[in-house]
């Protein structure tokens, strides 16, 4: 049996996917982790997965870092990205930290166990994805993920609707009562990205936005 690691912060996603790939037939899923730290913790060095199937954006230690520690530390144990992500510079700074394979969560079934196995036998897992993003970088250059774009994958999906909210001229009350939640969670929302973002007031949040593609004006 073939054995695979689950590494993503969604409980309930990773529990499908462990029954998606336990009905496979020749793969057994060793352990599950929330993210890369915890993927670390669990490890043991006498009964390593053959792959480890990796979400980017998870907290603590995300995709990038653990492809990297990954590569580093057992480069035989084989890494496939499942992510909701496929912009190029995440894919390629993904394989540039050791990804062999990179496929986005909407995949069917079928075709993330073709994709295993070929990851598994051939040690690359090429499909149209992987093929358009090697191509356009080569051609064009694709610039890798700065620190900024790095904080914006990282931000929790009600913190990036809350700046889509932003660039509307909605008072923050309003934006409480939208999200349903308490004026005192928003500002919570707002100052927890002054911090990450590292600037001082709304517009450098929406200018942020702006950057990362999250809205367009």
């Amino acid at each position: 049996m073939k054995k695979i690691v689950l590494v993503d912060d969604h409980v309930l996603l990773r529990n499908g996917l462990a029954g998606i790939i336990a009905g496979f037939g020749n793969f057994t899923v060793l352990f599950e982790a929330n993210n890369g730290s915890h993927f670390i913790e669990q490890l043991d060095a006498n009964n390593l997965p053959d792959i480890v199937l990796l979400d980017v954006t998870m907290p603590v230690m995300n995709g990038f870092e653990t492809a990297e520690w990954i590569y580093c530390n057992h480069p035989n144990i084989k890494v496939m990205v499942l992510s909701m992500l496929n912009d190029e510079r995440t894919v390629i700074k993904m394989l540039k930290f050791g990804a062999m394979g990179y496929m986005t969560k909407d995949t069917d079934p079928k075709e993330l166990n073709r994709a295993l196995n070929e990851l598994y036998n051939k040690g690359i897992y090429f499909n149209q994805l992987l093929c358009y993003n090697l191509v356009h970088s080569i051609r064009n250059g694709v610039e890798e993920p700065n620190d900024e774009y790095q904080t914006f994958l990282n931000l929790p999906e009600r913190e990036k609707d809350f700046l889509k909210l932003l660039a509307t001229d909605l008072t923050l009350k309003e934006i409480a009562a939208k999200m349903n939640l308490s004026p005192r969670t928003i500002d919570g929302y707002r100052d927890n990205l002054f911090e990450k973002v590292k600037v001082s007031n709304r517009v450098g949040l929406v200018l942020f936005a702006l950057r990362n593609n999250l809205i367009q004006l």
